[in-house]
């Protein structure tokens, strides 16, 4: 790295630190306030709270990594600026293009970091955040429906040969990620519906079966064929004859092939902006499977996938702060606007999240189309600077 990177380097990430600190501190007091209502239900003490928020932190982190880089970058060349500093290393022969990839060099780092931080430890931590909060408050996760999630479980292969269509009705996902109150409503190829099992509870067993405990099984099938009708006045048919029979049967154990996993149950109770990559794709071929719309998780995870590289896009917007003087405005003045770039940015993905999904447009032009807006608008700023 050259003495001019290096310089560049120390000073942008000593700010950034510093605006990350700030920030993280911030969020954390504001979730902090959010947790005081559940405080004293069940077991649910301040100590259990502090620990939640904690461990919401790094997503707080993965979600701040961005608008830190850029408000530190804008700060760090604004006060070069208005010291002429960046007016000297202009005059030794630094242009603009050379500038512009000193700052993605340097952007590699955080780079890194927001991907590790969105695809390995947020996920984790706030997976165990949530078990934090429901085992203090002795409660389930549960969903927006009063008789929990339900979710389509489709079989090519039952393991017999047989094609095999699935409605599985979860009322209740502990946070052990055993589940309880199932109900599981099973259709055959002709989409009738052979057999209906009701279970207390479930555990996963890796790595597609399920086993439930204290089953009641129901199986439907057709009755005999009722003979044709005769033509003697005296013989009478019964009308009332069940064109199904129903066996029942309770059972101890029942062991069930599966696709669901606990992830994939898990992902119906979280949002898709919060999950893994790995998880997303994971329930996006499930849904595939299924013949499910797929259109929010494939903006979801394309928006993964580009979120880490916003870092180089917030470092391209603040280079041509570099370039104004100090009578176009205080350092202040342009952090402020640093700030307000980068909440604008966040608005725009976030509505065009929505409006793709409305309009069922492309997942991965909708994921890309605020970055690309704002490189272009960074790189026209950064000429127009640069030219005058």
């Amino acid at each position: 790295m050259l003495v001019y990177e290096s310089y560049f380097a120390r000073q942008i990430y000593l700010a950034f630190g510093f605006v990350l600190f700030a920030f993280s501190g911030l969020f954390f007091f504001f979730d902090l306030i959010s947790e005081l209502n559940s405080i004293g239900q069940h077991n649910y003490k301040f100590g259990y709270a502090v620990i939640r928020v904690a461990l919401l932190a790094p997503s707080r982190l993965y979600e701040i990594i961005p608008v830190a880089a850029l408000i530190s970058a804008i700060y760090v060349f604004a006060t070069m600026a208005a010291n002429s500093e960046f007016t000297i290393f202009r005059i030794c022969g630094l242009s603009t293009r050379r500038a512009l990839g000193s700052l993605m060099k340097i952007g590699v780092p955080l780079v890194t970091a927001t991907f590790l931080f969105g695809e390995v430890i947020s996920p984790y931590a706030d997976q165990l955040s949530e078990r934090v909060r429901l085992e203090a408050l002795g409660a389930s996760v549960s969903s927006n429906f009063q008789s929990g999630v339900w979710v389509k479980d489709t079989l090519n292969n039952d393991g017999e040969g047989r094609p095999v269509m699935r409605f599985v009705n979860v009322g209740k996902l502990m946070p052990d990620t055993t589940i309880r109150d199932v109900r599981i409503y099973e259709f055959d190829h002709q989409f009738q519906l052979t057999d209906v099992r009701v279970a207390e509870r479930g555990q996963f067993i890796a790595p597609d079966h399920w086993q439930l405990t204290e089953v009641t099984a129901t199986h439907l099938f057709k009755a005999a064929t009722l003979p044709p009708p005769s033509n003697t006045p005296n013989q009478q048919i019964d009308l009332l004859q069940p064109l199904y029979h129903a066996q029942q049967a309770a059972l101890p154990e029942y062991l069930m092939r599966s696709q669901l996993t606990p992830q994939i149950l898990s992902v119906l109770l979280v949002s898709p902006d919060r999950m893994s990559m790995l998880d997303l794709f994971s329930y996006i071929r499930h849904l595939q499977e299924n013949h499910q719309d797929t259109q929010r998780y494939e903006i979801a995870l394309w928006r993964k996938f580009f979120y880490p590289f916003t870092v180089w896009v917030m470092l391209a917007l603040s280079l041509p702060f570099a370039y104004l003087h100090t009578r176009a405005g205080v350092v202040g003045i342009k952090v402020f606007g640093g700030i307000m770039l980068g909440m604008s940015f966040q608005l725009i993905n976030t509505l065009f999240s929505h409006i793709g999904i409305l309009n069922t447009w492309p997942a991965a032009l909708t994921a890309a189309t605020p970055s690309l807006i704002y490189i272009a608008f960074g790189l026209i700023a950064l000429r127009r600077v640069d030219r005058h």
